[in-house]
């Protein structure tokens, strides 16, 4: 089975790369700690603390191998900042067919690793990012969801 490629900046890249080396060396080093001091607090089956260490260490090695998979298996985009067009790490501001430029949704097309916060991801390969890269402000777009057919206007780019 081949592996998802990741498109990420080299900004992203670097983040991940410092988050996975603070996680591999510091966050083992804590939770081996915290686990060895709720473990002497007795009888584990009954240990709360010693049960809620050891579910933060299986989210932290969930994470670590989520990063490492990154990692191994990316792929390094440019952003280009003078483009008028949707591309990778493009925020898309896009009109649903039947709302008003009131209702603009704001969408980040790239990884969620860097999912700016406040904003909704949308994935390059998936229905809606891969359908408004290449496009400009005030085009109209139509792609297939899972729920049918939509449309969305280009309400803006940044």
């Amino acid at each position: 089975m081949a592996s998802e490629i990741h498109r990420i900046t080299k900004e992203t890249l670097e983040k991940l790369k410092a988050e996975y080396h603070h996680l591999t060396t510091v966050g083992r080093t804590e939770i081996a700690r915290v686990i060895e001091a709720a473990r002497l607090l007795g009888d584990l089956s009954e240990n709360g603390d010693y049960h809620a260490a050891k579910d933060d260490q299986g989210k932290m090695e969930s994470r670590i191998r989520q990063i490492d998979q990154v990692i191994r298996n990316h792929e390094i985009v440019e952003r280009d900042h003078s483009a008028s067009e949707v591309q990778h790490a493009s925020i898309v501001a896009v009109i649903y067919d039947g709302d008003s430029a009131d209702d603009a949704q704001e969408f980040f097309i790239g990884s969620i690793e860097e999912k700016p916060d406040g904003v909704l991801v949308a994935s390059p390969t998936s229905p809606l990012g891969s359908a408004l890269l290449g496009h400009k402000v005030g085009e109209v777009v139509e792609y297939e969801a899972p729920s049918g057919n939509l449309t969305v206007t280009i309400h803006s780019i940044r």
